[in-house]
């Protein structure tokens, strides 16, 4: 990546208030090269241009953390704990896990080789806190307090399928594009929808929001 996309990072950044270190941009860079990297071969995304690496992959799951943090914050967790659901390159769950080192964060996909490929990034760029899975999410049996998914399904099919693997005191996080007034109509009355909260992503010219859900109170989700 060109300074410029460091330039832009940092830029982008600061719009969101995300006070990140320079360890921290230069991780999430390096992550945007491994993707560049393994694309050739395996064609983890269609997004070529590093600008467009940046607004599209960073910023895009940088501007979830002010509303993630404060969620976490309510819910007290000691060692917080969060889901990406069909993970794919890793995104939001490598962004997250980089950023938010207090996060325990596991990238689940049915995609061998898109797990193959976050398991490298954590071991390449030394994270932790981060863990792939190969799987089908209703085959795991740990519990999360947090399950995000980012153009992975349905707000139906992403709560039915992903019920067992929230926390007593969980939520689900779906990132979307526009509002998704259907899909929000079309959710079981076991589903709460506590918030919408619509994104403002740096330089991206796009809709975004955050459909934040939780199980009723009493629901049996199956």
């Amino acid at each position: 990546m060109t300074g410029d996309s460091a330039d832009q990072l940092r830029a982008g950044a600061r719009a969101l208030r995300l006070d990140l270190s320079e360890a921290q941009i230069a991780g999430l860079l390096a992550y945007l090269q491994l993707i560049a990297r393994w694309t050739k071969v395996y064609n983890l995304t269609a997004v070529r241009d590093p600008a467009e690496m940046v607004g599209h992959h960073l910023l895009d799951c940088l501007a979830v953390i002010p509303a993630l943090r404060c969620e976490l914050a309510r819910q007290e967790a000691l060692q917080p704990s969060l889901l990406d659901v069909g993970s794919g390159a890793g995104l939001p769950g490598v962004v997250l896990a980089l950023c938010c080192p207090e996060l325990r964060v596991c990238c689940v996909d049915a995609v061998a080789k898109k797990v193959a490929f976050v398991q490298q990034v954590a071991m390449a760029l030394n994270v932790p806190n981060l863990r792939a899975q190969h799987a089908r999410v209703e085959q795991l049996s740990e519990r999360f307090d947090v399950v995000v998914s980012r153009a992975f399904a349905s707000l139906p099919d992403f709560t039915r399928w992903t019920a067992a693997a929230l926390a007593e005191r969980g939520v689900w996080l779906a990132m979307k594009g526009k509002a998704p007034t259907q899909e929000l109509a079309d959710l079981p009355p076991t589903v709460d929808v506590f918030h919408v909260e619509q994104l403002q992503v740096p330089g991206l010219d796009a809709e975004r929001c955050l459909v934040w859900m939780r199980p009723k109170q009493g629901a049996a989700l199956g």
